[in-house]
């Protein structure tokens, strides 16, 4: 079974179809290489598969399954709690959080009630349903409506307030009081706006955080923790950073201490760094670069600082490394250098994807070849069968070469 399959991966960029309909398979243990002109939609590829790009079309499987976070009933429960909260969060703007503020809040200290919690519910609900309210004006007494903004009626003591704010209630759902007509008018539109802005609202947040989390499916570290690691075109070193450093960068999902422990120098901190760092070095043997652990990176000639990618790829262990036209700028020298180093990642076990120009290097190690024009798939097969194919010849030299 292949390790990685492509089926019918497009990529589009506006109305630029750079990578249409490619299907490609990698079979585990293999070296296999994507050749074509320059704008081929190459690197596109290698930018779908690592999660840098969002395919438009297709799927990517590696391993037998698709190369994405899988959906779990969680992400269903978190979404909707987020969605709840959003729309919480717009119904109380829609109902005015500073009338909010006033009757869960306010009115208890101006009433000089010690706080509770429970008068906050009740003032909040009171405010929510368009309840009445008893407040002191001055020496006085008034019933207003529940945002405070119209008096209903005054008088001398609080108890006469309670006992018309009752009468009042009373009359507030039939309507027959003039004085109230506005103020029901009021409650039933604020209702309804509370209503529409908490369900619009838990719909729009919950569609959100499932968009986000979905965009998310496919990041570059899901994908490099499912065992897929990668040079680039440009060279992507920490210039700054040893060459050691730019190697252990790489192996930070192994530390098994927590920042904590890091911080406080805990007990086998010290042993644990120790063992990556030999493994950094190992790796940095494997590419020719272990006598130059402790040179910046940025001092390293270009072939050097071309293994210290290929070296930070498999410090992350990965079942399979793309390399992105790793040959680039090198000369002849190290071109057959990195020829024995790719044979070698083989060795190890780990499948190999390379995009290259340099012919020589693809058709000496490759066992399987795809080639892309215009970001179609024109032709695949093994060296012998690619290095024949009247349609590659076109592609790369044109009909008036040929003819």
């Amino acid at each position: 079974m292949p390790l990685l399959e492509l089926h019918q991966l497009t990529v589009r960029f506006g109305g630029v179809t750079a990578v249409d309909a490619v299907d490609a398979a990698v079979i585990e243990g293999q070296i296999d290489s994507i050749i074509g002109p320059n704008g081929a939609g190459k690197t596109t590829v290698f930018n779908a598969i690592t999660g840098i790009y969002e395919p438009t079309l297709g799927k990517i499987e590696f391993e037998g399954r698709e190369l994405r976070r899988p959906l779990h009933p969680a992400v269903f429960i978190v979404c909707a709690v987020i969605g709840l909260l959003t729309g919480l969060a717009a119904a109380v703007a829609m109902v005015d959080a500073d009338k909010l503020w006033l009757a869960a809040i306010k009115r208890n200290y101006e009433a000089n009630q010690p706080f509770s919690w429970s008068a906050v519910t009740q003032g909040a609900g009171s405010y929510l349903r368009g309840d009445l309210v008893v407040e002191k004006s001055g020496r006085r007494w008034k019933v207003t409506s529940a945002d405070g903004l119209k008096s209903l009626g005054r008088v001398k003591t609080r108890e006469q307030a309670a006992i018309l704010r009752d009468e009042l209630q009373s009359k507030l759902s039939t309507g027959n009081d003039p004085r109230l007509v506005e103020v029901a008018a009021d409650n039933r539109t604020r209702r309804r706006h509370g209503w529409l802005a908490l369900v619009v609202g838990t719909v729009v947040g919950a569609a959100g955080a499932f968009s986000i989390w979905n965009r998310a499916r496919r990041s570059p570290d899901y994908i490099a923790n499912s065992g897929i690691a990668r040079t680039f075109q440009n060279i992507r070193l920490f210039k700054n950073m040893t060459v050691l450093e730019n190697v252990l960068t790489a192996m930070d999902r192994k530390f098994r201490m927590g920042a904590l422990r890091i911080a406080v120098h805990a007990p086998g901190v010290q042993r644990e760094e120790a063992a990556l760092e030999k493994q950094g070095v190992e790796l940095l043997a494997l590419v020719g670069l272990r006598a130059l652990a402790n040179e910046l990176a940025r001092n390293l000639p270009y072939g050097d600082q071309r293994r210290l990618e290929i070296a930070r790829a498999l410090a992350t262990e990965p079942r399979m490394i793309l390399l992105d036209e790793p040959a680039a700028g090198m000369n002849p020298s190290e071109s057959a250098d990195l020829t024995r180093l790719i044979q070698q990642i083989r060795r190890r076990g780990v499948t190999v994807l390379l995009i290259e120009h340099h012919m020589k290097v693809v058709m000496g190690i490759s066992d399987r070849i795809t080639v892309l024009d215009y970001g179609k798939k024109i032709a695949e097969g093994t060296p012998a069968e690619v290095r024949r194919n009247p349609v590659v010849i076109k592609a790369y030299l044109g009909d008036e070469e040929i003819g």
